[in-house]
């Protein structure tokens, strides 16, 4: 089998394949390589706003804890485990901004942007544990009610709702650019809802004496932390088993590749993501013979036409003129040889599906 050219890596080389447009030497082909990869987050105010959440996000769950403590309520506790755990998830994020600018070394090749997804899972499981003994602590408290302070815990939900409210106001800006900080924003949003929620029924208990009405919340907090905590798990273990990016239908991009009127075939497609977000993509694209200088075109065609039809930002393509293996969808674990006749069947294929373009 014949390869024409190494493994091709579009990263972020817009300015040195515009420089190298139109030279077909081999020097120019290798240079339009030859470019660094940059995966890391622009450092800007997003940092400082991070920062500012975080704080919030540790003084808030410490008063409802305390505030619960006093009020006999368990939803407060409950309220301030939830807020505790979007403490812990906007630290990775700020820990996250602050990692990408390291970058890929020896040791660690795709740098360190998942050490995120194994804080988050972490976090997860400190989580459940919290949520097991929240949920022990509120069947107690239907089986023997205790008097619950509504005025306190209408206070102490006010502070959680002016808090989370005013974090959710400082990330709006930067969830519309960063995947990251959506994430976090979103948390500050379910947050600014359960405080809500617990004013309510502290608003309640004021004029009624449902004590029930206390654990019976902090046990639907739970649930809405559980629901969370499943699907940050789903998509975690997704991350790290390296499965095909959600939405993205590896078929299509399969289908779309071989529409190229340049491309003979296209086999073993991966996509996968690198960390908490980017579409990293590799497959081999099957051509005709000719000097490597010339598949640099057709290498950022490509590359920009994914990321505008796919949202992949990191395709690794290997050109080829044979179809290694079967030519199948998927890679097998090993690339045999083919034979004569198996050459001389792909070459008519490959002849009758460039007359079919």
């Amino acid at each position: 089998m014949e390869h024409i050219t190494p493994v091709h890596d579009k990263c972020d080389c817009e300015n040195q394949a515009s420089e190298n447009k139109g030279n077909h030497d081999t020097s120019a082909a290798a240079n339009s390589h030859s470019c660094t990869h940059n995966h890391q987050i622009p450092e800007n105010s997003t940092g400082a706003r991070l920062l500012m959440v975080l704080a919030l996000n540790f003084i808030i769950p410490v008063v409802q804890i305390l505030g619960g403590i006093f009020a006999h309520s368990m939803a407060l506790i409950s309220d301030a485990t939830h807020n505790f755990s979007d403490f812990t998830a906007i630290l990775i994020s700020y820990i996250a901004l602050r990692i990408g600018k390291k970058g890929a070394s020896l040791q660690n090749t795709f740098g360190y942007r998942r050490a995120e997804i194994l804080a988050a899972m972490l976090n997860v499981a400190i989580l459940f544990g919290a949520s097991a003994i929240i949920v022990y602590g509120a069947f107690q408290r239907l089986q023997n009610p205790e008097i619950v302070s509504g005025g306190l815990v209408m206070i102490i939900a006010a502070v959680g709702v002016i808090g989370n409210g005013f974090s959710a106001w400082l990330l709006h800006r930067d969830s519309k650019e960063s995947l990251n900080v959506r994430g976090a924003f979103l948390h500050m949003i379910g947050d600014l809802l359960t405080s809500v929620a617990v004013l309510i029924s502290g608003l309640i208990i004021i004029y009624k004496p449902w004590y029930w009405l206390d654990p019976l919340l902090s046990i639907l907090i739970v649930v809405f932390i559980l629901k969370n905590c499943w699907a940050i798990l789903k998509e975690s273990t997704a991350i790290l088993m390296n499965a095909t990016p959600k939405g993205l239908d590896i078929e299509a991009v399969q289908k779309f590749l071989e529409n190229f009127p340049e491309i003979l075939g296209v086999h073993y497609l991966h996509a996968w993501i690198l960390g908490s977000s980017g579409i990293a993509f590799s497959c081999h694209v099957v051509i005709k013979d000719q000097p490597v200088s010339h598949t640099s075109q057709l290498l950022e065609k490509i590359s920009h036409k994914l990321l505008d039809e796919f949202g992949i930002d990191h395709p690794v393509l290997q050109f080829e003129t044979d179809a290694c293996g079967n030519g199948s969808l998927f890679c097998e674990n090993n690339c045999s040889p083919i034979g004569p006749s198996d050459h001389n069947e792909q070459v008519e294929d490959h002849a009758a599906h460039a007359d079919k373009k």
